[in-house]
């Protein structure tokens, strides 16, 4: 075999390997069967209304409170599915514009005790 031969049987099993990743890319998020967007451990996911422009204003101590849905550097958008760099410089998942977050009261699946939150501010986070 030559090097030319070895090399694109080489590309052709890597390409091969990596389509399926690609092809099936997880979204960030699930909606549950009460029809409200859960992480994937099916935690609820809220929004802040203070939040603005895909602009997170919800840091520090807010954040340890309201626990962001983090992004990988190499996560990328699809669909309704963004994502923003927070103050920090990490990368956060938002929705339809409006940046996710989980609440630290809520214990366990399905738990909403967010909901309504600050006079209103923090809304479980629905589909269009």
């Amino acid at each position: 075999m030559t090097y030319l031969t070895q090399s694109i049987k080489a590309l052709a099993i890597t390409a091969a390997l990596a389509l399926p990743t690609w092809a099936f890319a997880a979204e960030p998020a699930m909606v549950s069967d009460k029809g409200v967007l859960t992480d994937h451990k099916e935690m609820t996911l809220y929004t802040f209304a203070k939040d603005s422009g895909s602009k997170s204003m919800c840091n520090d101590k807010c954040a340890v409170n309201w626990p962001p849905l983090m992004a990988e550097e190499s996560d990328k958008p699809m669909g309704k599915w963004t994502v923003i760099t927070r103050d920090d410089g990490k990368k956060q998942w938002a929705y339809d514009g409006k940046p996710l977050y989980t609440f630290i009261m809520d214990k366990k699946a399905g738990d909403v005790t967010g909901d309504g939150k600050m006079d209103g501010a923090w809304k479980i986070a629905k589909p269009d």
